[in-house]
């Protein structure tokens, strides 16, 4: 199953079978989400640590996806790359999209009165992040977890 159809320069990697698709609708959704991501990285191989960090990372931009586009998906994908394994992340919608990146990747900047942690602080729990995002047509995150 190849769900990941062409990464990313930062995120350049060989996908890897036994990727899964999580549609995202509504509030268990991201449970599911945070469980199949816990799954895969256990089975992966990745410190319960690490563990944590992912399914953190998972939360912050699913939630992103109900806020905000109200439905989208995520994607989780093993992947190998200079002979590491890791995990591979895509959150992505059709929402409105992000109008000013930068502002969005900054702390403390929210449009939903929230704390403006979520994109950041996803950045800061994986080891590879790339946001792209169009005005009208929606926005895909795209991230890696890397096995030391």
């Amino acid at each position: 199953m190849q769900l990941i159809e062409a990464p990313s320069e930062s995120v350049s990697a060989r996908i890897l079978e036994g990727g899964v698709r999580i549609p995202i609708q509504a509030l268990i959704d991201i449970v599911t989400a945070r469980q199949k991501g816990r799954s895969q990285a256990l089975a992966l191989g990745f410190s319960i640590a690490d563990v944590t960090l992912i399914a953190a990372a998972i939360s912050e931009v699913a939630r992103n996806i109900l806020d905000h586009a109200h439905s989208g998906e995520i994607l989780l994908q093993p992947l190998e790359r200079a002979g590491r394994r890791g995990l591979g992340i895509v959150a992505r919608d059709q929402g409105p999209g992000i109008a000013d990146v930068a502002r969005a990747m900054q702390y403390g900047y929210s449009t939903r009165r929230g704390l403006g942690v979520g994109l950041p602080g996803a950045k800061w729990l994986v080891d590879d992040f790339e946001l792209t995002s169009e005005v009208g047509r929606g926005t895909t995150v795209t991230m890696a977890k890397w096995l030391p």
